[in-house]
């Protein structure tokens, strides 16, 4: 989840930590696991290690936090590390990553630029055919098409949602796990 400056609309956070706890629920209805990484300010961190406790997920997004620049890479690159433990422990499992951004990548790890470096770490995902879904988080009278690159580097789908609440965000994130 980008939590940045971008993200700040009370409304659109409360959105998203309204539609992250439904597919939570959904999950643990499913006996799936969930974890949840936040990236924000300089850094990203994992809010929640995967598991299927509503509970855990609960205080997690109780006290997400809002504000500062966007870490996209160090958000993926986590993301990415949760997922590869995950299937070292168990290569039965069928991961995918939901990523609610607006793409808008400005803070690097390496030096690199911040969105070639976001390319590059998406791409992992896409060779290693771990399915991703986008959610465009950017209002779409300003879209400048960054989380559709990043899609495209992921070899995922994207997602733009006119209306952006929770209801409607759950349901889209649920067909594309039906699909799949």
């Amino acid at each position: 989840v980008d939590a940045s400056w971008s993200m700040a609309a009370s409304e659109r956070m409360e959105a998203t930590k309204g539609a992250i706890f439904s597919l939570l629920v959904d999950a643990y209805q499913r006996r799936d696991q969930v974890g949840l990484v936040v990236f924000q300010r300089d850094k990203a961190r994992l809010v929640l290690p995967p598991t299927s406790s509503v509970e855990l997920a609960q205080r997690a997004l109780q006290d997400l936090p809002v504000g500062g620049k966007t870490p996209l890479s160090g958000g993926l690159y986590m993301a990415w590390q949760v997922i590869e433990n995950a299937r070292r422990r168990d290569g039965e499992i069928r991961p995918m990553m939901i990523l609610l951004t607006d793409g808008a990548g400005n803070v690097s790890m390496t030096g690199m630029p911040a969105q070639e470096e976001s390319m590059r770490i998406a791409s992992l995902f896409q060779q290693a055919n771990l399915r991703s879904i986008v959610v465009n988080m950017e209002h779409a009278a300003f879209d400048r098409g960054l989380a559709q690159k990043l899609v495209d580097a992921l070899g995922g789908v994207c997602h733009n949602l006119p209306e952006l609440r929770a209801d409607t965000l759950l349901n889209t994130v649920k067909r594309e796990i039906d699909l799949s």
